[in-house]
């Protein structure tokens, strides 16, 4: 059983403070998914975004966090607006000793290594903090930044699938990652 943190838990990075998403997030995830570019990337968004969908899912996030089930970080720029949120970034489906590493962002956030800092923030949280074993990732097959991202920090391709994606409202091919916990691996940053 995961022995979550303090719901005030939060993570910083070089340029980037995580922390543990709130109800209130869920206006700001809105806009950002009401990019097209943006959400036709997510395998189970909506689009165009459902405000009420999006509030009750936002406003569940403690409740999965305190039972170990998800830790979802609203992701900010430590020289940006405070409380304001670029992006997204989870370890969800945890179960033995495994989880499953997301992340999304605004357009105007991407190129900028954003992805690959918070993401790595993320992959120590879950293997250093959370104690976990492995993590899985996925990524639809024209999402190449996000597969980029995935390689840099020691992701291995473990094949494809067919998957249904909502927002396309067709199936794609989600290529699949894992990553398996190696004290050594120094790509993976030091908290």
């Amino acid at each position: 059983m995961i022995q979550s943190p303090p719901l005030s838990h939060r993570i910083e990075t070089a340029r980037l403070i995580l922390r543990p998403s709130q109800a209130s997030d869920a206006a700001r995830a809105f806009e950002i998914q009401s990019d097209w570019a943006v959400t036709r990337m997510l395998r189970m968004a909506a689009f165009p975004p459902d405000q009420g969908e999006i509030e009750g899912w936002f406003s569940d996030h403690a409740r999965e966090w305190q039972a170990g089930k998800a830790f979802r970080f609203a992701v900010e720029r430590k020289d940006g607006e405070a409380g304001h949120m670029i992006g997204l970034a989870d370890i969800d489906g945890i179960g033995r000793d495994e989880g499953e590493l997301g992340y999304w962002f605004g357009r105007e956030s991407w190129g900028q290594g954003f992805a690959s800092e918070a993401a790595g923030a993320l992959v120590a949280f879950a293997f250093r903090s959370l104690g976990l074993a492995a993590l899985r990732s996925g990524r639809a097959r024209d999402n190449e930044a996000s597969g980029k991202v995935l390689a840099k920090l020691g992701f291995q391709t473990i094949g494809e699938t067919r998957l249904f994606s909502r927002p396309r409202g067709e199936e794609i091919m989600q290529c699949r990652y894992r990553l398996e916990h190696r004290e050594s691996d120094s790509r993976i940053p030091t908290p």
